[in-house]
């Protein structure tokens, strides 16, 4: 196959009725060309290219309806707050949350671990106490945990994966302590594409009288998520990655821990009374979410839930895990490519290195070529650490991914061993 010509048919026809043909034409990105070739767009792990429903809903609120939200009696603030409230009960509904009053729109997935670090952690930890997370977590579900150790005294902590990536729980339960207060951890590894058993781990936090958060970032845009099911106490993701807007983020906590919680940053629309001497505040959601907001991210973000909805999360897995299979054994063909995460629950993504180069030189030589992947640490510094790597070139997956793009990859793959060898 010709790595200048993606031809999609095949995928169409090997994935049942996931129209992958009408999927792609929703896109308007796809369509173009890099460095005069077409775009074989691997990295949705990064952020996710948007649909034009999506990118219509944007240009709509600042276009039709734009106004405050919250602030205003007259037609565009109503109008505004009614689209921007309506995205709760979506993303409610979306993640199956009892209410929603237990969406909190903050910033980012970043924001909103910080906020629960900031929040529950820092007022209640205290010298002695354990936060558990996993070697494979993202920088966003370290650093804030390590700002909170080094101020309340608490030791943080990490449990390994095994060689291939694979969850292994015994690893996990062998480090929950008595003093085990907090377990973070990802739903899925942005490097090794691992599914943890959330449900099972929150049991087992649960049984040790720890609070349980997950990093669904690369969960919820690749599989059904029910928060009830998975029993976690906060749950966490980013709208970009969901392809939705960029400044928008999800924060679900448990009604019961919201209401006990401080708010995160004081000002408008958080409060209920404020006086010179003393403020009260408003009850959760709206506790947390201090200021103007991203107004017209936000509405998008709901236009990008409705998408994915209307294709089916499941039929979503079912295609992503025909591409994943293929790209794996697409990409071992290549001469001195190893794969970095081969565990059998895996979803998203595919890391990898090369024996002839590093994988700055192997995403710069096949960005020639139009196909787009990352290279670098993956903001994993620590598994990076126990891998004893200095980075990988990792491809991934969406909903518009098609096993022609890997064909694609590989073709290029290959180039680079011409080039360097």
């Amino acid at each position: 196959m010709d790595a200048n010509a993606v031809d999609t048919s095949m995928t169409a026809n090997m994935t049942g009725g996931y129209d992958i043909e009408k999927i792609r034409s929703d896109f308007p990105i796809l369509s173009r060309k890099i460095h005069g070739k077409p775009l074989v767009y691997l990295d949705s792990a990064a952020s996710a290219q948007k649909p034009k429903v999506v990118i219509d809903a944007l240009v709509s609120a600042y276009c039709d309806t734009y106004s405050n939200v919250h602030r205003g009696l007259h037609f565009l603030s109503e109008a505004s707050t009614d689209a921007y409230e309506a995205v709760r009960g979506k993303v409610a509904h979306f993640i199956g949350a009892k209410s929603d009053d237990e969406i909190v729109l903050t910033a980012g997935a970043t924001m909103a671990l910080n906020m629960i670090a900031q929040c529950w952690a820092l007022p209640r930890l205290k010298a002695g106490d354990e936060i558990l997370i996993s070697i494979a977590d993202h920088h966003a579900n370290i650093v804030p945990w390590q700002i909170v150790a080094e101020k309340t005294g608490a030791v943080l902590r990490a449990f390994p994966v095994d060689e291939d990536g694979s969850f292994n729980m015994t690893a996990f339960t062998d480090m929950i302590t008595a003093q085990t207060k907090i377990v973070s951890v990802p739903h899925v590894s942005n490097v090794l594409g691992t599914v943890f058993p959330v449900a099972e781990m929150a049991k087992i936090a649960h049984d040790a009288n720890a609070l349980m958060v997950v990093d669904g970032c690369q969960g919820v845009v690749h599989m059904p998520v029910d928060v009830q099911t998975l029993d976690a106490d906060f749950y966490v993701f980013s709208a970009h990655k969901l392809y939705g807007p960029n400044g928008v983020g999800i924060l679900w906590g448990k009604a019961e821990i919201l209401a006990e919680l401080p708010p995160f940053l004081g000002g408008g629309d958080m409060i209920d009374r404020v006086t010179v001497e003393k403020s009260t505040y408003a009850l959760p959601p709206h506790r947390f979410e201090a200021g103007t907001p991203a107004i017209a991210e936000t509405i998008a973000l709901g236009a990008a839930v409705d998408y994915v909805q209307s294709i089916g999360m499941e039929a979503i897995r079912a295609h992503e895990q025909d591409i994943l299979s293929y790209a794996h054994q697409r990409l071992l063909a290549v001469d001195g490519l190893r794969l970095i995460g081969t565990a059998v629950e895996k979803s998203g993504v595919v890391s990898f290195t090369m024996d002839c180069a590093h994988p700055h030189d192997i995403s710069t030589i096949i960005d020639n070529d139009g196909v787009a992947i990352r290279a670098g640490h993956h903001c994993a510094q620590p598994l990076m650490d126990f891998y004893d790597l200095p980075s990988t070139a990792r491809a991934s997956v969406g909903i518009y991914t098609t096993r022609e793009e890997f064909d694609a990859l590989a073709i290029s793959l290959e180039k680079v061993n011409r080039i360097f060898a």
